[in-house]
């Protein structure tokens, strides 16, 4: 179309300057086409159309290419052939040359060998979406922004992409925990008014645990499951390393940085957050979208809101998951606090899901073994007793309430005698109380009732003294015998004369 171009200048009788000037092609060329025109007839009569003037080119001016230099490694081209045949790198191939005398450069040999193995184009099929069937996810970094007291932080800006609209929510945060990339997702959900099909994310560790490298079976963190499950939205990852199947969000993250970030400065994150949320409803939702040439505001708001899942009732309760092992305390540790859980379970592995009201325990089968109020602070042991041995427990449970309380279940002289025995204020009376009571195991309630009264008839309500008379049976014979032969008083063997003769004689004479 050109070469017909000039043609029709030359025919028009413009000369070889005019026509080099409109057609910004050399004076030279010009001159072989007019030649060439005037050879052929064609410069009276009728221009024959395109496909004709492109055959007769083809067969009367063959295009003759231009030289090309020689590469260096031509002399060696067998055996290059031969050694990439093998596998061969190309930097053992570099090696090889050299040892035979090659004097170029490994960039000869690199471009040598990728003229040899073109590689093969990859071909890009944009996918479109319908309206709500997709929004699209990513963090990308923010710089640096101010926290509450003024200090320096780094910052990652969240951005939420309606595939079919293009509009999008942006929020900076501080960091990518898991927590917070749910509360993100509230925020953006609530921002658009409802909820699209699908949400596609990358591998991040906030929404997979373990990314599935055939797109198959990725292992979703279980608190995004639980929150894609609330709202009644499919996760869809990526497979890793493919960017590109999210690329609606990934220009959405560019566009944010180069347009609302650039030439800011440094931002207070809450001043950030009011300007970018402003910036999605005028700049962002106002231009026109450079592939779908509308303005992706008025889109969402004339056709996709209106076809997006509504929202639930409440909001996410945002919770986190864990997995931990049970200790042989019986309690798991999440979030520096302690939480009781069946003693039978000590030792294996349980799923822990918190959130800001409860803390629920569950096997790796998700059957649910305790559910906990959260604790208040730090190192706040929450506890169930039935979740420890009934053997151990009694012993934490004991003190003198519990002690009295069970004395007067035997009777008023066991409870009399354990109020005796409390009343030890230089010992711990608790333990010679709680093992007192537990005679009632071994002899029955009767026996230590009259074996307790039997010890305060004779004023010796003692543990040992009531273990002796249930041991000898003494509760059982009638009477209150003592318990003890009596001891004859101790008199002196010699007479006091004898001993304090003397003395005594001094005081009398002193009298």
């Amino acid at each position: 179309m050109e070469i017909r171009e000039i043609l029709r200048q030359i025919r028009a009788g413009e000369s070889d300057h005019a026509i080099r000037r409109n057609m910004g092609v050399h004076r030279a060329t010009v001159k072989k086409y007019r030649e060439w025109a005037a050879a052929e007839g064609l410069l009276e009569g009728e221009l024959p159309p395109v496909e004709e003037l492109q055959s007769r080119l083809a067969a009367t001016l063959p295009v003759v290419p231009p030289p090309r230099q020689v590469s260096s490694v031509e002399p060696y081209r067998a055996q290059v052939e031969k050694l990439r045949g093998e596998g061969v790198r190309m930097s053992a191939i570099y090696a090889r040359l050299q040892e035979q005398g090659f004097k170029g450069t490994y960039a000869a040999v690199q471009r040598f060998v990728h003229r040899l193995e073109p590689g093969a184009v990859d071909v890009t099929v944009r996918v479109e979406r319908a309206p709500g069937e997709e929004a699209q996810v990513d963090f990308g970094y923010a710089g640096y922004m101010l926290d509450e007291t003024g200090q320096r932080r780094k910052a990652w800006a969240f951005v939420m992409t309606l595939a079919w609209s293009r509009h999008q929510y942006v929020e900076f945060v501080f960091d990518q925990r898991v927590d917070t990339w749910l509360e993100l997702h509230g925020h953006a959900v609530e921002f658009f008014g409802g909820v699209p099909k699908k949400i596609v994310p990358d591998n991040l560790k906030a929404a997979i645990v373990r990314a599935s490298w055939d797109g198959t079976d990725p292992q979703v963190q279980w608190a995004y499951r639980e929150c894609a499950e609330h709202y009644g939205f499919l996760i869809a990852p990526c497979r890793p390393f493919t960017p590109q199947h999210k690329g609606k969000v990934e220009r959405g993250v560019d566009y944010v940085k180069q347009n609302f970030l650039a030439g800011r400065g440094e931002l207070s994150l809450s001043q950030a957050n009011r300007l970018v949320r402003a910036w999605c409803l005028t700049t962002a939702g106002q231009r026109f979208h450079g592939t779908t040439k509308q303005q992706p505001l008025t889109c969402f708001e004339q056709t996709e809101r209106a076809v997006l899942q509504p929202l639930p009732v409440q909001p996410y309760e945002i919770a986190t998951w864990k997995r931990v092992k049970l200790h042989r305390d019986c309690y798991v540790v999440f979030e520096n606090a302690y939480y009781s859980a069946p003693f039978r379970y000590v030792g294996q592995t349980v799923l822990v899901r918190g959130s800001s009201r409860t803390v629920k325990i569950l096997t790796t089968d998700y059957d649910l073994i305790a559910t906990h109020t959260r604790a208040q602070q730090p190192g706040e042991r929450v506890t169930l007793m039935d979740h420890l041995p009934s053997y151990k427990v009694e012993g934490l449970l004991w003190n003198a309430e519990t002690a009295l309380t069970r004395a007067a279940e035997v009777g008023p002289a066991t409870q009399q005698t354990v109020e005796r025995l409390l009343d030890d204020r230089v010992v711990d009376p608790l333990p010679k109380a709680r093992r007192l009571l537990a005679l009632a195991q071994a002899y029955g309630a009767e026996r230590l009732e009259a074996a307790c009264g039997r010890a305060l008839a004779h004023d010796d309500p003692a543990y040992q003294t009531v273990k002796r008379i249930l041991k000898e049976g003494l509760d059982e014979q009638p009477g209150a015998t003592p318990l003890y032969a009596p001891v004859p008083a101790a008199v002196f063997v010699r007479p006091v004369a004898d001993l304090l003769g003397a003395a005594l004689q001094e005081v009398a004479a002193w009298q």
